[in-house]
């Protein structure tokens, strides 16, 4: 007798999900707990395993959004299987792609870009729109190198390697002429994913809910990175983990929360629906990691009690699992301060938005070098590696004294390590 997949209960407020891909096709066989499909929710991304053994039989598309409990195929433990395991070749022949695709592949493959990528990858790293072109034109996706955000692959990247069917945009923004052809003016849309729609919501509920401001401060990165220089094969070789910047800013934002424990706060509903403040002894920093469907926030806990290994081996774990969709939904929640680095991708400043209902968030950005004075108070100017620093901040808890007292506290730690080891 058929055996239900069944949509679980993830977390008290995920209701519903997107289906955003298919693991095992109709007809193919599988092990129970191995992984049919991958559920796309508001808030993490998870495997739903096989309920027995047997052969798939799909109830729902990729791109269909199913509700907690909603069944979405089944498993047959008597059947047999028809169709080959995903991510296997097949030994019938796929429908030969036009001209233009053969030139765009074997550019590809020459190039090194694609011509590596596997195709169980590729197919998780597409949208379901690119995957159904894919198939309509007979495309095999580990050929096709994404556009998108972590070489996620979108509609037009397929329909370029079909003939060049996306739009080129021109050096005035126009779409650029094909050859011996009028200039094409194509236009896409894909729908947008449960966790953007999330960071939607809470990002326009910042914007209303708080009331915002930022204070700027600039810190002089010499001294960690000669810190840096100086033990960081040691620390490697000890402690089996990089030492990058974030442990630094993790130890001394952690410094600052215990002194100005208000910025470790959130403004809360009482039971007679009137505000009340929520302190919080433990400084839970969540730091902010950039993913192929958007920006999630997983958090570190405990940050005042931990060293800097365990702060990078932490910080490490949590980004690879969250560009894995490997983040369960306790990873995501009960942050009391967030850190992002937009210095990573260049940002020489930046305005970062609060992590609702976090009171502040701290900004890291690029290092540029720029005139300072050095040494302090010396009256004398040279050139030093400088970091802007932002922190916004709610104003209806926080006033800006603490805000730039609290910044300030960061600034002298960075600019000092001695400070983290020594506790003063």
């Amino acid at each position: 007798m058929p055996i239900d997949i069944v949509i679980p209960t993830i977390g008290e407020s995920i209701t519903s999900g997107v289906i955003a891909s298919w693991r095992k096709k109709d007809g193919e066989a599988v092990q129970r707990d191995e992984t049919v499909l991958d559920l796309e929710t508001d808030k993490v991304t998870m495997e739903i395993p096989a309920p027995a053994a047997g052969v798939v039989k799909r109830l729902a598309k990729e791109g269909d959004t199913v509700a907690v409990g909603a069944v979405v195929g089944v498993v047959d433990p008597a059947g047999v299987a028809s169709a080959p395991p995903a991510g296997k070749a097949t030994a019938e022949p796929k429908p030969a792609a036009p001209a233009a695709a053969s030139s765009s592949v074997a550019s590809g493959a020459a190039s090194g870009t694609a011509g590596s990528a596997v195709v169980e990858t590729s197919e998780t790293l597409a949208t379901p729109l690119a995957r159904k072109t894919a198939e309509e034109h007979g495309v095999d996706l580990a050929t096709i190198k994404g556009s998108f955000a972590g070489g996620r692959i979108r509609e037009k990247d397929v329909l370029i390697a079909v003939g060049g069917s996306a739009p080129l945009p021109g050096a005035n923004g126009s779409s650029a002429a094909s050859e011996g052809g009028a200039g094409r003016r194509g236009v896409t849309r894909e729908r947008m994913s449960p966790l953007r729609q999330r960071i939607a919501s809470r990002l326009v509920q910042a914007q209303h809910t708080a009331a915002m401001l930022t204070t700027f401060n600039e810190c002089d990165m010499g001294a960690v990175m000669d810190l840096r220089k100086k033990h960081k094969d040691e620390f490697e070789k000890r402690h089996g983990i990089g030492m990058g910047f974030m442990g630094f800013f993790v130890k001394a934002a952690a410094r600052a929360l215990r002194a100005f424990p208000l910025v470790n706060a959130s403004i809360v509903e009482g039971a007679d629906g009137t505000p009340e403040i929520e302190r919080h002894e433990a400084c839970d920093i969540a730091v902010a990691v950039s993913t192929p469907k958007g920006l999630v926030v997983p958090v570190l806990r405990n940050c005042e009690h931990l060293s800097f290994a365990a702060i990078e081996r932490g910080v490490k774990d949590l980004a690879t699992r969250a560009r894995d969709g490997k983040l369960a939904l306790e990873d995501m929640q009960g942050g009391t301060f967030t850190i992002t680095n937009g210095g990573v991708f260049g940002s020489l400043m930046s305005t970062p938005i609060l992590n609702p209902p976090q009171s502040a968030i701290l900004g890291m950005h690029t290092i540029k070098n720029r005139p300072a004075e050095y040494p302090p108070g010396s009256g004398q100017v040279a050139i030093r590696p400088m970091m802007y620093l932002a922190v916004s901040y709610d104003h209806r808890l926080i006033d800006g004294a603490e805000a730039v007292q609290f910044l300030v506290t960061i600034k002298n730690n960075i600019e000092d390590p001695a400070r983290l080891l020594l506790d003063v």
